[in-house]
Order: C-alpha cells, then sequence, then structure tokens
C-alpha cells in the first residue's frame, strides 16, 4: 500500500483507495550510469515498432519481479477469481502473462489499526492462508514461493510464482519467536512499519517517532530476520529507522516499494538519495513504485493536499477510515480538484537517477498494484505494462542485460544473498 488513508494508517480499503487511488501513478526503469555500449546501437534509434516487438519479447524471456502487489487485502474485501481476467483491480492471471510477469510478490499488508485493536499476527495468518489457496484452486496457474530456488523452477515450469512480503511488522507483536513463524509460513521480505510508529520502530508518515528510530526490540527483530533469512524492507520507515537498520544489519536491506526523493523533495516516504548509496553500498536493491505520488513532484504535493484536508475532516467529525462520510468526502473532494498523474517517463527518470548514483545492480520494480487504486499511468494501469516500461529503457539505449537486472536478477541477487548469510550462521552475535 502506498499512503495512509486520513487517520490511523489505513485501517480500510474504502479510505486506502479513495486517497491513493486519487492521484498517483508510475513506476521506473534504467540501466548503467549511462546507455550501455551496443545498447545504444540496438535501441535508440531503432524504429518504434522494432522496438516494441523487441520489448515485449524480452518481457516474456526475462525472469520478472515485482516486489509489490496487494492483491490479498483486495481480495478480502472483495473476493473475485484471479485465474479470469477481473473486472477490477490490477492484477489477474491474464493480464500478467500479457505482461510477463513470474514473481509478484503478493504484499500480506495488515493495516496501523490492528497495532492498537490487537490481531495482527491473525490477519497475517489469514491473509498467507488465501495466497496458499491460489495454487490449491488454480494449480496449473500458481505456486507458492518460499525461496529464490522456487522462483526460479516455478519459472522453468511456466507458472507465475507468489513469494509473499508482509507489509507492517505489528504481527511480530511482542514475541521474536514470530519472526521464525512468518519465515516457515513463506514470508521473505518484512516493511517493519506501515503508517503508524509500531513495536519495532517509527514511520516516515507519523509525525510522532517514538523510537528515535528502532526500538530495542526492534533491534533483536533485525537481527532475527537476518538469521532466518528474511530480507529486510526500509520503505514506510523514517529515515533514523533506515540509517540504524543500515548499520546493524548483516545482509543487504531492500525498499520494496519506494522512489527517489529528490523527485519529492521533504517527504521521507521515499528514499533519499543518501541512503540510495548506502543501500547500494551493502548490496542492497531500490524497488520503484510506480504510484505517482512517489515519482512526480507535482502529484506528490496534489496527493499530500488532499491527505491533509481528509484527515482534517475525519477529526472535525470524528469519524473512523470506513466512515461512509469518508468516500463521499474523497468523491466529492476530486470533482472539485483536478488529480495530477505520473508518466512513463517519471518512471524511468526515477530508475536512471538510482541508476546514476548507486549503479544498475541497485534497482528494480515494486509497483505496488492493487495499493494505488486508479492512480497509475498510461501504459502502466495494470501487470499487463511491464513491456511498456522495457520499450522506454530500449528507446534510451539501455541494454538487455541492464534489463536483465532491472526485472528480476537484482532482487534475486540480493534475496540469495539473505539466503545464503542465514544459512551461513554469519549472523550470530
Amino acid at each position: 500500500m502506498s499512503h495512509p488513508a486520513p487517520g490511523s494508517g489505513m485501517g480500510a480499503a474504502t479510505a486506502a483507495v479513495i486517497w491513493i487511488g486519487l492521484a498517483f501513478i508510475a513506476a521506473c526503469g534504467g540501466s548503467s550510469p549511462g546507455p550501455a555500449e551496443g545498447g545504444a546501437a540496438k535501441g535508440a534509434g531503432a524504429p518504434e515498432a522494432e522496438l516494441r516487438a523487441r520489448a515485449d519479447k524480452l518481457a516474456h524471456e526475462l525472469l520478472i519481479v515485482d516486489t509489490h502487489i496487494d492483491v490479498p487485502y483486495r481480495l478480502q474485501e472483495k473476493m473475485e477469481d484471479i485465474s479470469q481476467r477481473t473486472e477490477e483491480g490490477n492484477f489477474d492471471y491474464p493480464r500478467a502473462v500479457a505482461g510477463g510477469l513470474n514473481a509478484p510478490f503478493m504484499s500480506i499488508y495488515v493495516p496501523a489499526e490492528y497495532q492498537k485493536t490487537g490481531g495482527a499476527r491473525e490477519f497475517a495468518d489469514k491473509l498467507i492462508d488465501m495466497v496458499e489457496k491460489f495454487q490449491v484452486d488454480w494449480p496449473d496457474k500458481f505456486a507458492v514461493a518460499h525461496t529464490t530456488r522456487d522462483v526460479r523452477e516455478i519459472f522453468t515450469e511456466g507458472k507465475i510464482a507468489l513469494p509473499m512480503g508482509m507489509e507492517n511488522g505489528a504481527p511480530i507483536e511482542d514475541d521474536l519467536a514470530n519472526v521464525k513463524h512468518f519465515k516457515d509460513r513463506g514470508i521473505s521480505y518484512i516493511t517493519l512499519t506501515h503508517s503508524e510508529d509500531n513495536q519495532i520502530c517509527d514511520s516516515s508518515y507519523a509525525e510522532t517517532h517514538t523510537n528515535g528510530g528502532l526500538s530495542p526490540f526492534g533491534r533483536q527483530v533485525v537481527a532475527e530476520m537476518n538469521r532466518v533469512g528474511i530480507m529486510v524492507d526500509i520503505s514506510h520507515v523514517s529515515d533514523a529507522c533506515a540509517e540504524q537498520v543500515l548499520e546493524i544489519a548483516k545482509a543487504p536491506v531492500i525498499a520494496s516499494h519506494s522512489s527517489c526523493r529528490a523527485f519529492t523533495p521533504g517527504w521521507e516516504r521515499n528514499i533519499s538519495d543518501d541512503l540510495i548509496k548506502k543501500v547500494a553500498a551493502g548490496g542492497g536493491v531500490i524497488q520503484i513504485n510506480f504510484g505517482s505520488a512517489f515519482l512526480n513532484e507535482e502529484a506528490n504535493k496534489t496527493g499530500t493536499a488532499y491527505w491533509n484536508a481528509s484527515k482534517a475532516f475525519k477529526q472535525a467529525n470524528g469519524l473512523e477510515d470506513d466512515d461512509p462520510k469518508m468516500k463521499a468526502f474523497g468523491e466529492q473532494y476530486w470533482k472539485e480538484h483536478k488529480k495530477v498523474y505520473a508518466t512513463l517517463d517519471d518512471v524511468v527518470a526515477n530508475i536512471e537517477h538510482v541508476i546514476e548514483i548507486a549503479g544498475v545492480d541497485h534497482v528494480g520494480f515494486g509497483s505496488d498494484f492493487d495499493g494505488v487504486g486508479d492512480s497509475l499511468p498510461e501504459g502502466l494501469k495494470d501487470v499487463s505494462g511491464y513491456p511498456n516500461i522495457l520499450y522506454e529503457l530500449l528507446k534510451r539505449g539501455h541494454s538487455e542485460d541492464d534489463l536483465r537486472k532491472i526485472c528480476g536478477e537484482n532482487l534475486m541477487r540480493v534475496w540469495s544473498e539473505v539466503e545464503r548469510i542465514a544459512r551461513s550462521g554469519q549472523t550470530a552475535t
């Protein structure tokens, strides 16, 4: 999920869709500090039809990994048969096949409200059960992936692999043993928090910053994630938390669905140049979010204005996120205000920015499909759009080897290293 709904962190899908579905899109693409030699000759200047055909061919040959797709939370609100073309949402099997998507990480998103009400672990387990049922219901199409080896084997079988990442560490609750529990259930990364500070760390969205970054328990959680082989995800966390994670982590870290703060000055939810360089120095990767607010300053300001207005309306009227009046407020707001969308060019600009300052080995796709509502750019409205990103990259002269890395091999390298370190026991203190 890209941005908290008004109040205590996207408690209801209605509030989440209202705000994220209002004004944000985009993703990213890139290559080495400059177009690779040979890439320019084969890409830049080639006829459009030839480039588009080449992009589509590559999309269906390369391993495409997307580290953040909110299918489970979407379906627990309204169930659809994702083995067929669905009426709603950004993801289903036919569109994934059309786009060449091979390994979409199913986001096990746990709203911040569970940090107050309890039941976070139970809710996370329920969403994991749902993902496991996908492979039971449609075994010829989907298979759950717990490891990098699983992903590659499923890829060779021609099925779509479904690895999982948990968005919000709240389900760990106050029991370190729950880290291993979720590893055993197939969770391969954990976003340490979401829209509010939690027992682990501070959120980039919260104004309280109650932990000063990581809590003492949070430091134990990071160490345990390294020990069992779960990737540590710094999307959503405060800068202080990210800095502390990078200081203590024994394995590379990821930002599973963030973009570059250089394009959204002052917005802590995106990753600063300094942090991008530090993530890369540790071998990690930045997975570019496709939401407009993440890619474009004007769209970001438009979304922030709505966020502030919605929050004020909620507080003034004593409402909860899922109150119908909140949905009505959002609908009326966007009748009176213009939505601003990013473009495919913005996606490429974010990818290329990471490449320019950190190298082509440290960027990938973390779309936030099904978490950013109707806010996606033309050409990236759903999971059929990956060939359009590859086309834009080829047009700018980026090499096929760079595309291979961006599409999935960068993330697979990081994940493999996290697994290797866990197996070797190098995290032991």
